[in-house]
């Protein structure tokens, strides 16, 4: 961690600051939840307005094939609405969230479990920088060299709750996640809950699914649900689906349940892997489907 720290130190302008409760700065919100952190320390440009629109995006951290399609699907659209991602910078959803955010030329804040001079997890250090880089903010309330215990990321997930104006949207979780503790603790400081719901069989869904069912949660299907407007008809998509041809519908209904390998598409459709091929080239071309494990999906 030592090495980290002193060659981070070299190449980046980003000092630790701190902020404290009694400051102006402070965010309003976080002032309302229980127990609100006396000292917050950060790395990057401090400005409350980031906080002024935001959202909390947590989830499992063994992501699915299907969570992943739920990132690359809401957060271009929460992005676009100028909407901060806050998340708590670990495995899976959190920095998949954080990364997407990045990619669409977001802003996200990650609030850590550990002091912001310690690393984890160590795969993070580009992702690290580029929050820094992009206008976003690392934070903690914990000393700079603190390292991370079990009893911490639940203590920071009060404050990725605290800091969100518009809620929180979990991302596939399971029944026992930490996950559920930020959507209590979302629901204690009197915010929205936000769920996608999985695959009934699927053990890192049946949490947001039971936050469903039991109505701690509103099932969201895409980004519009959460800022307000409704709905929206994807007409373009709707049109490049009712442009396909007979061999390619075929194809998109059996891929509408499962992925399935071209040999396996091929046995139930009865035709020959080769003429298959070229069908699947041009459907992949047309962003319709896509290959994943030598299987294929619909995108």
């Amino acid at each position: 961690m030592s090495d980290w720290k002193n060659s981070r130190q070299t190449r980046l302008p980003w000092k630790i600051k701190k902020i404290e409760i009694t400051d102006k700065e402070y965010p309003e919100s976080l002032k309302k939840i229980k127990r609100p952190p006396k000292i917050l320390y950060y790395r990057g440009n401090w400005n409350v307005d980031i906080f002024e629109k935001s959202i909390a995006v947590v989830g499992s951290r063994r992501v699915t094939r299907y969570g992943k399609g739920v990132i690359d699907k809401f957060i271009p659209g929460l992005v676009a609405e100028n909407i901060t991602i806050i998340s708590g910078f670990m495995y899976g959803v959190d920095s998949l969230s954080h990364q997407k955010c990045l990619e669409f030329g977001g802003k996200t804040v990650a609030v850590l479990g550990s002091g912001l001079d310690v690393l984890y997890p160590q795969e993070n250090e580009k992702l690290y920088s580029q929050i820094l880089k992009q206008g976003g903010l690392m934070i903690s309330e914990y000393e700079k060299d603190f390292r991370a215990a079990l009893w911490t990321f639940p203590q920071r997930n009060r404050i990725v709750a605290g800091l969100s104006s518009l809620g929180t949207l979990i991302i596939e979780a399971g029944i026992k996640s930490g996950s559920l503790i930020t959507a209590r603790l979302t629901k204690e400081q009197k915010k929205e809950v936000f769920a996608v719901c999985g695959q009934i069989d699927s053990k890192v869904s049946e949490g947001t699914n039971w936050l469903i069912k039991t109505g701690q949660a509103k099932m969201v299907t895409e980004a519009a649900d959460i800022f307000g407007k409704g709905v929206e008809v994807k007409t373009e998509q709707m049109d490049m689906w009712g442009k396909l041809d007979k061999k390619e519908r075929e194809i998109v209904d059996l891929l509408s349940s499962e992925g399935l390998s071209i040999d396996e598409i091929g046995r139930k459709l009865g035709k020959n892997v080769a003429e298959l091929s070229v069908i699947t080239s041009m459907m992949q071309m047309k962003n319709l489907i896509e290959e994943e494990g030598g299987k294929f999906y619909l995108r």
